[in-house]
């Protein structure tokens, strides 16, 4: 997003977290597969029937993706789309689905840009085959020098920046910001804006998301290493949970908050185990996402004007109100 959006995009970011306190599917390795939609809203459009191609750069077994693809089922029952998913953690790779889907002649496509620069060429091609791509969830700096229509998701860097805030107020001195994919544009950004807003001291950790044994082995070393740090950042609900673990088997102190939610992480911030989580709500990425082109195709319309993103979050889940996200959760849409 270009920077003179960014105080504008805070305010409703925040806004977005603060209606929440009052009242982000497992990957298919690049196989591809057609779904259709379970939770339709209601009414169900009579409109020709469009193909929509969702492609994202989901890993194997990472439930966070369940979510984005509810979401876009959803949207896809109502409006009369064929649904077809498809995913790679491999930038290449995910470049490659979406030139299958051009070459399908779908009627929209659905991506995630989390290596930007691999998406450059085949964003291309798309526009050049008459076909609509729409961003969500990754890429939110990066989508309209892309040339994409529109895009869904969080601001990063004002989230991270947030979560710091949150993180002074709670007293902590010493943070590790753990990233489970290196040069992942989304998860940099986080970090990066969690560095901005905490006034301690912030260092990252790389590891290796798909593989949760090493996972735990890097962060509980780390922990043991250092015991000044207080405090453990994840940037995915799993790996959170893994946290978790890792802060016991080191005899740690250190407190545990999150981006990103699933049913687990719910119960374990009703239990106390993780203090809260930005929720930047994957259900809602998916659905406009797929509702957009829709949109687009049925009434020509488009979401913030072609110059503004549509933000989801973030939304703080605390041990105060994560009650009313519970219930949800338990239905597998937050």
């Amino acid at each position: 997003m270009r920077r003179h959006h960014r105080s504008a995009a805070l305010t409703t970011a925040l806004l977005a977290g603060a209606l929440l306190a009052a009242g982000c599917s497992s990957g298919s390795g690049g196989k591809q597969s057609e779904t259709g939609g379970t939770d339709a809203a209601v009414g169900k459009a009579t409109t020709p029937r469009m193909t929509v191609a969702l492609v994202t750069h989901a890993a194997p077994g990472d439930t966070f993706w369940d979510l984005i693809r509810k979401g876009a089922q959803a949207a896809a029952a109502k409006d009369n789309i064929k649904l077809v998913y498809s995913s790679d953690p491999v930038a290449g790779n995910q470049a490659n689905l979406v030139q299958n889907a051009i070459d399908q002649k779908v009627d929209g496509i659905a991506l995630t840009a989390a290596k930007p620069d691999a998406m450059k060429a085949v964003v291309a091609k798309a526009k050049t085959a008459g076909i609509p791509v729409v961003g969500f969830n990754s890429g939110l700096d990066n989508w309209q020098e892309l040339g994409m229509l529109e895009y869904f998701g969080q601001d990063e860097n004002i989230a991270g920046e947030a979560f710091g805030e949150r993180l002074n107020q709670q007293g902590a001195k010493h943070a590790v910001c753990v990233i489970q994919e290196q040069g992942q544009v989304a998860l940099e950004a986080r970090c990066a804006g969690l560095k901005k807003g905490f006034k301690g001291t912030t260092e990252n950790l790389y590891v290796n998301g798909t593989d949760m044994p090493s996972v735990k082995s890097t962060l509980t070393a780390k922990l043991q290493k250092e015991s000044s740090i207080d405090q453990v950042v994840t940037l995915g609900a799993p790996i959170a949970m893994t946290a978790v673990q890792s802060v016991k088997d080191a005899g740690s102190k250190a407190k545990i908050a999150t981006f990103d939610l699933n049913k687990d992480l719910v119960g374990a911030i009703q239990g106390g185990d993780i203090q809260f989580a930005v929720d930047q709500q994957p259900y809602l990425q998916g659905y406009l996402a797929v509702d957009a082109l829709w949109l687009y195709k049925t009434n020509g319309n488009f979401s913030g004007g072609g110059t503004a993103p549509v933000l989801t979050g973030p939304a703080f889940v605390t041990k105060d109100n994560v009650d009313s996200v519970a219930e949800f959760a338990k239905k597998g849409t937050r």
